[in-house]
């Protein structure tokens, strides 16, 4: 997600010469050199890698937050607004790794920000002024979209809506390409029709005023064979059914917080 953020930048002609990654990994910092020749790279997260900072990124697993917290802790001036991205690291738990810093941002991206077609939730700590917010969302909105929560809970919700949201999009795909085959055409075919129907439709939905109720309604003709699949979808609960499955995926967000925070 990193490079994702970075290369976002870059491609919109924001000069790299300022942004410094800290990445242990050897070989992970010589693609990094190979790819961003403007960004300084270290292999440790020291007083040299800090100097002069006005934004900490945090791009890590979450597994890995409290040891890369307590690694910068040291050297983070207290102006300096830290934004973190790793899924379920609470600012209450993050501000305790970082030795009670407060100017904490936290937001939940998804893997669509890989082509720089994604959408982040962020929501940011009352210690965030409007101009430690505006520096956050520069760097998010080089990979997409941004939607500001005014609660930190609701980013639990943003995570099973739109950060588990590829995944539904991807299972539903799978399902309309295995129903093409079944109905004779070739694995290259499905894919292109199954693909090419996404894109027209997300393309005419975002293109129109009315809501998804409405442009369904607009080609499910009385006694037609769109009118016939909805009726199998609404027989089997579909729609009740995924939204209960991202009900569930913001209830487990909610889980993993609790789990990651005992970690003191």
């Amino acid at each position: 997600m990193a490079c994702a953020l970075v290369g976002g930048m870059q491609a919109r002609g924001q000069p790299l010469d300022g942004i410094r990654i800290v990445e242990p990994l050897l070989a992970q910092r010589e693609k990094l050199v190979a790819r961003f020749s403007d960004v300084a790279l270290h292999s440790e997260c020291d007083a040299a890698a800090l100097a002069g900072t006005d934004l900490v990124v945090f791009a890590v697993k979450p597994q890995q937050m409290k040891g890369a917290a307590t690694a910068v802790a040291p050297h983070l001036a207290a102006e300096v607004v830290v934004l973190s991205i790793a899924a379920g690291i609470r600012i209450t738990d993050l501000a305790r790794w970082l030795g009670g810093h407060r100017r904490l941002v936290r937001a939940m991206p998804n893997t669509p920000a890989l082509i720089g077609k994604g959408i982040s939730g962020i929501h940011a700590a009352d210690g965030v002024d409007a101009a430690g917010r505006g520096r956050c969302a520069a760097v998010l909105e080089a990979a997409g979209d941004v939607v500001w929560v005014a609660e930190e809970s609701m980013l639990d919700a943003v995570t099973g809506v739109s950060g588990s949201g590829p995944a539904y999009v991807f299972y539903f795909l799978e399902a309309l390409q295995a129903a093409a085959r079944e109905l004779g055409f070739s694995a290259d075919d499905a894919r292109r029709l199954a693909y090419a129907t996404f894109d027209g439709a997300i393309a005419l939905a975002k293109a129109s005023t009315d809501d998804p109720a409405t442009l369904r309604a607009q080609v499910t003709s009385k006694g037609g064979t769109t009118e016939r699949a909805i009726a199998v979808m609404e027989a089997d609960a579909v729609k009740a059914t995924i939204m209960a499955a991202v009900k569930a995926a913001a209830s487990r967000a909610r889980e993993l917080g609790d789990d990651l925070g005992k970690d003191r």
